[in-house]
Formats: C-alpha cells, sequence, structure tokens
C-alpha cells in the first residue's frame, strides 16, 4: 500500500484554547481556447510558509493533488491536468524527490465540449496541505464551472467562484498563532548577533576602534556632542547592513528565498562560495573591495556633520570587507536558505547591532577603552577559527545538494568523518600543534585559547560514535539523517538484541500491536482500545498520529523511550494511535455521512480519525495527545508537539493522578 502523507504536527492548544488550521482557499474559472474546447482553471491560493504536493508524487511517497471531474457526457477531457514547474525538495523520510507548491498554484485540464447547450461542471480535489511545523489530513474540495453555450451566448471567460474549505458549513475563525518561522527569525537574529561580536575581534575590526574614539573626541565640541555622534554612527552602522539585506530579500524575493534550501545550484554555489571565503579566512588570500571606493567614501566623510558620520560608517564597512564579508556572506546565505523573504534583513539587523553597539559605547565613553585587550596576534586566531566554522558549514550546503540528487556522495558517514576532521585539525590548531603562514610564534598558549582547544576536541570525540550509528542529537539538524547513510540502523544493528522490553508477546490483546524497538503495546482500534482500558483499569491515551509524521516520530524516538516516559506508556496507560492518513477503506456497515461537510461520505479510516479529532477537540494537527478517563472525558488539556520530557512527564502524571482520583 501506498504510504501516506507527510504530516509535520508543531500545535499549539492551551486552556479554553484550540485551532482549525485552513490554510488554503480554492477558486475556478474557465476561459476559452476554441469553439468547442475550454480550459477549466483551478488555483489554490496559499497561506504564507505552507504548501501542497504535485499532482505526481513517486511510488511510496505522500499523497498527491488530485482533480477528479463529474458526469463526462456532455464533456471529454483533452489530455490530463497540466500544473505550473512548483518547487523540487529531496524528502529524507521518504528519500526521494517530491514536489511541491507554495504561496500559489494554478492547475488547468482543457475539456472539449460535446454540447451547444450552457453545462455545470462539478469537479473535486483532494490534497494535502503543510508547513515546517503542521500538516494537515488530506483534505476534499468540491470544484464547479459554468459555460454558458451558443444558445445562450459564451464568455470568453466565467467570472471566478471562490470556493473557500469550511468546516460544519460554516465560516472557520482563525485563531492566531506563533508561526514557525517566528522562531527561525528568532535563531537568525541571535546567530547573527554573535557573528557580530566575533567579527568585531577579527583583525580588520578590532584595531579600528581607538581609531573611531579618537576621530570623536577631536571633533566633538562637548561630551554630549560626543554622544549624540557615536549614537548617530552606531545607527549609520545598522542602517548600511540592514540595507544590504533589504537588498538581497529584493533581489531574490519570497519563492526563490523558499526555494534555496533545495535547490542543487543554489547550494553547490553556496558551497563553493563558503569554501572560498573559509580558504580566505584561513590566510591564503584576502577578499577586498576596490581601494577607489574607499578613497571616494573617506573623502566624503570629511564632510562632517550627520552626512559624515554615516560615510565614515561605510568606511568602516568598506576597510574592514576582507573580515567582515566572508562572515556578512554567509549570514545572508543562512538566512536565505531558510526561506523567509525578511530573514537576511533579520541577520544584518543582528549583525549590525553587534558591530555597532560596542562602536558607539567606546565613542561615547572613551575611558573604557582602556579595559580593551591590547592587539596581537589572538585576532588572527579568531580569524582562523572563523575559517574553520565556515569551511564545516559549507557542507552543510554540498550534503542538501547531495540530498536533491540523490547520488549517495555524501552520506551520513561521509559527512561526520568530514566534520570530525575539521573540528579535529582546529583542536590541534589551538594547541598550538600547526601554524599557518600569518600565525605570530605562539611561546605559551591561553586560557581562551586551551578552553577553545578542549571544546573543539570534545565536540570532535562526540560526534565519533555517529559513524557507527549513534543519533547525535546535538547535531541532528546538520548531517544527513541515520536512513541516508551506509548503516541505517547502525553497526551492528540486531533486532532481537535491540529490544529491552519485559512486554509478554502471548498476551497482547485483539486490535493491538507491539510498537518497535521498544516494544509498546498500542491499538489502532478506538472502541477495542477502550474496552481494553476499561477491563484493566487504566486511563487513555489517545495519540492522533500520522504514519509518516516527523514530528510524531520525533516524539517516539526522542521522548518516548526515556526511562520514565516509556514506564508510563507501558505499564500506567492504555495507548490508542488514531492515524489521521490512514487510506484502508472503512468496512462495509461502518460507512458514514460526513458531519463536517453534509452529503460526502467518509471513505477511508484516516478521514474517520480526522473528523473525530477536528469536531470533538476542535485541532487537526498531529501529534496531538489526549488523557481520558473511561468515559471519554479529558483528565488534563490536551497537549502537542512536547520535546521537553519533564513537560511532558508532568502533563501524564498530571492526567493519570486525576485519573486516580
Amino acid at each position: 500500500m501506498k504510504k501516506i502523507v507527510l504530516l509535520l504536527a508543531l500545535f499549539l492548544y492551551s486552556i479554553g484554547y484550540s485551532q482549525i488550521h485552513d490554510p488554503v482557499s480554492w477558486s475556478t474559472s474557465v476561459e476559452k481556447f476554441s469553439d468547442t474546447e475550454y480550459d477549466l482553471i483551478i488555483t489554490s491560493d496559499i497561506e504564507e510558509n505552507w504548501h501542497l504536493y504535485s499532482q505526481t508524487v513517486p511510488e511510496g511517497g505522500p499523497i498527491s493533488t488530485t482533480f477528479s471531474f463529474g458526469e463526462v457526457l456532455v464533456f471529454e477531457l483533452v489530455g490530463n491536468t497540466s500544473e505550473e514547474e512548483g518547487h523540487i525538495i529531496d524528502d529524507p523520510i521518504f528519500g526521494m524527490k517530491i514536489k511541491y507548491f507554495g504561496n500559489k498554484a494554478t492547475f488547468k485540464q482543457r475539456i472539449k465540449v460535446l454540447t451547444e447547450n450552457s453545462i455545470n461542471i462539478e469537479g473535486e480535489v483532494e490534497f494535502m496541505v503543510c508547513n515546517d511545523a503542521n500538516c494537515l489530513p488530506p483534505t476534499t474540495v468540491d470544484l464547479e464551472f459554468s459555460i454558458k453555450g451558443k444558445l445562450n451566448g459564451v464568455n470568453s471567460k466565467v467570472t471566478e467562484k471562490k470556493t473557500k474549505i469550511s468546516k460544519n458549513n460554516s465560516t472557520v475563525i482563525k485563531s492566531k498563532q506563533p508561526k514557525s518561522s517566528d522562531k527561525g527569525l528568532l535563531t537568525i537574529f541571535i546567530i547573527a548577533f554573535f557573528s557580530g561580536f566575533a567579527a568585531l575581534l577579527t583583525p580588520c575590526v578590532f584595531p579600528m576602534i581607538p581609531m573611531t574614539v579618537s576621530f570623536f573626541t577631536k571633533q566633538s565640541k562637548s561630551k554630549a556632542a560626543g554622544v549624540k555622534n557615536a549614537l548617530i554612527y552606531g545607527a549609520s552602522i545598522v542602517i548600511i547592513y540592514v540595507l544590504l539585506g533589504i537588498l538581497v530579500s529584493a533581489i531574490f524575493g519570497a519563492d526563490a528565498l523558499n526555494a534555496l534550501s533545495t535547490n542543487v545550484w543554489f547550494n553547490i554555489i553556496f558551497f563553493v562560495l563558503l569554501i572560498v571565503f573559509a580558504i580566505s579566512f584561513l590566510g591564503a588570500f584576502e577578499i577586498v573591495l576596490p581601494s577607489s571606493w574607499g578613497t571616494k567614501v573617506d573623502a566624503q566623510a570629511d564632510r562632517g556633520g550627520i552626512i559624515g558620520i554615516f560615510f565614515m560608517a561605510l568606511a568602516l564597512a568598506i576597510v574592514s570587507f576582507s573580515c567582515t564579508g566572508p562572515i556578512v556572506g554567509t549570514l545572508l546565505v543562512e538566512a536565505a536558505a531558510g526561506g523567509s523573504q525578511i530573514g537576511p534583513i533579520v541577520g544584518m539587523l543582528g549583525f549590525s547591532l553587534a558591530l555597532a553597539i560596542p562602536f558607539a559605547l567606546f565613542a561615547a565613553f572613551p575611558g573604557w577603552l582602556n579595559s580593551l585587550p591590547k592587539s596581537g596576534g589572538w585576532l588572527n586566531t579568531v580569524k582562523v577559527v572563523l575559517g574553520f566554522l565556515e569551511l564545516a558549514l559549507a557542507f552543510k550546503f554540498l550534503s542538501n545538494a547531495d540530498l536533491v540528487l540523490q547520488l549517495h556522495w555524501l552520506e551520513r558517514e561521509v559527512f561526520l568523518a568530514i566534520w570530525i576532521a575539521i573540528f579535529g585539525v582546529l583542536a590541534f590548531y589551538l594547541f598550538g600543534k600547526i601554524q599557518l603562514s600569518h600565525d605570530s610564534p605562539l611561546t605559551h598558549i591561553s586560557v581562551g585559547r586551551l578552553s577553545l582547544g578542549i571544546l573543539s576536541l570534545t565536540f570532535t570525540i562526540y560526534m565519533i560514535p555517529g559513524l557507527w550509528g549513534a543519533p547525535l542529537n546535538l547535531i541532528s539538524a546538520f548531517p544527513p539523517s541515520q536512513s541516508y547513510s551506509e548503516s541505517p540502523y547502525g553497526v551492528g544493528f540486531s533486532k532481537t538484541g535491540s529490544s529491552q522490553s519485559n512486554t509478554n508477546h502471548s498476551v497482547i490483546p485483539d486490535g493491538a500491536h507491539l510498537m518497535a524497538p521498544h516494544d509498546i503495546m498500542a491499538f489502532k482500534d478506538y472502541e477495542k482500545g477502550l474496552a481494553y482500558a476499561k477491563k484493566v483499569g487504566k486511563p487513555v491515551l489517545l495519540d492522533f498520529t500520522g504514519y509518516a509524521c516527523v514530528n510524531c516520530r520525533k516524539m517516539e524516538q526522542n521522548v518516548w523511550p526515556k526511562d520514565r516516559i516509556l514506564s508510563i506508556l507501558k505499564n500506567e496507560v492504555v495507548l490508542i494511535s488514531l492515524y489521521v492518513d490512514d487510506k484502508r477503506p472503512l468496512p462495509v456497515g461502518e460507512e458514514m455521512e460526513s458531519k463536517l461537510r453534509p452529503g460526502k461520505k467518509l471513505k477511508y479510516i484516516g478521514q474517520k480519525w480526522s473528523e473525530f479529532q477536528t469536531i470533538k477537540y476542535r485541532a487537526n494537527a498531529q501529534p496531538f495527545y489526549v488523557l481520558m478517563n473511561h468515559e471519554e472525558e479529558n483528565l488534563t488539556n490536551p497537549t502537542a508537539y512536547t520535546p521537553d520530557v519533564e513537560e511532558y512527564y508532568v502533563w501524564l502524571q498530571k492526567g493519570i493522578k486525576s485519573f486516580e482520583k
């Protein structure tokens, strides 16, 4: 049977607060092609950060967008339904290339009309819509088209008929929720902010601080004027770099940025770019802007006033480019590849703030200069360390390209071997065992350098077990997944020897099964699971999930195996896992009419559980967990994706104690 749907679930639910995600609307129109042929046009308007899959998905992949049209007695289909180019990603869960659409997608189906009378065509689209945090169960929407025949006059284009998904035949009120991208932008800002401080400690920037302070001390007639000029100077630095971020966002646009993380050529270009940046930082050459630029800007800085201060900040950006350029370039690459159009702007804001604040503060309070360390060889050490980090990051982009092309050249073990080599060499460098051409003679190792060397060596040792299948949770976002490796289950994996469960396989009740590899007993049938819970006197843990739900698997792999959680799941609750993407037909006699879409029949088991979740809990994203008693009453507020083990444990305990009372 075809694997169903990629269900990514990150869902917010609090007391008195629930959500029904409704991120896509459909509209239809008709365009005349010839006297007898027309194009039925179906357009999907998709909310930002959501997407739906193409009509053509490889066998074994997630559900595709599928169109069907009504009775064809008065018309016939000409060819297949066409679609736009879309975006192609390499899905690590399914291990295949998958095409999807973002923001807006248009589909066209040409038909030949066999009558001169006006006709109404009824169609249907089944689709799935997802974002980085949530994926909704497969949904079916009705489509309607009207074509006026020759006997009634012909319109070359019929006015659009909007068809918006609705629940219970009424408009769904969407509640405001934090977007998953918000967290991504915050991460970009924090990384960029610390990168700005790192840039401050490079040989091109650090020595500029006393020069800048000297300028403002001489030019300002009073302390108040000095503070004012310093603030203008800091603000100018921020404006210059933010303008750079705006420029990148404007050039690429939202759609292009959204495709960067999966486009093979972008990833290869970024890989080469970061390699060049890394080699530059390691001392092979310097990346500098034309000297004439600096000369012209310096001339403008002599004008004085606000304009002069602004050009002085611009001069700083140009003169220090050989050190800040690679960092800025890397930040822009990372922010752009994140898919958010404002990512580069947020990145440049964080970077420029970290760069501007110290300059402004020292310019306003010159006495603080006495607390700064002296310039020296340590500045070049900072630059070299940044070069190693750039080198490691470069292989992340090469890995993305390899995944898209499915070449299997840079599988997990190879990627980790490269990182182990990079950080291992970095550790030797910090310990003074390796010296580069621009390094000053090393007579002793400072405490800071020794600490950084130990940290690098520790990280290197930490990665080594990953070559034999260790999950390496600290860096799980960087190397390819464990499934994209030479040994997907780890070297020496043995299914029979891997389970540490004490579960007696001979007493598994009807309707239950054991979830590998921890042998947690779970039911897929709601009624049988509830009946068993009543029989053994335990509360029920409802698990609304999906077969390929990424965050569901994260919970099952990272949270459920923890000793305290695993003990509860095996001994204190009855787990009922309801798969909302289960495409098995409902048994004969159990077919039912949809309560959400009157007039429509529920065809599959997954549709039944999806509608059950939507109606009873006003939620439609997975994973979604409910602890209930035998009267099907909630023991505590339902929860969703909870990667914090302690938080999930407390939630389980609260429900169990409520049941015991």
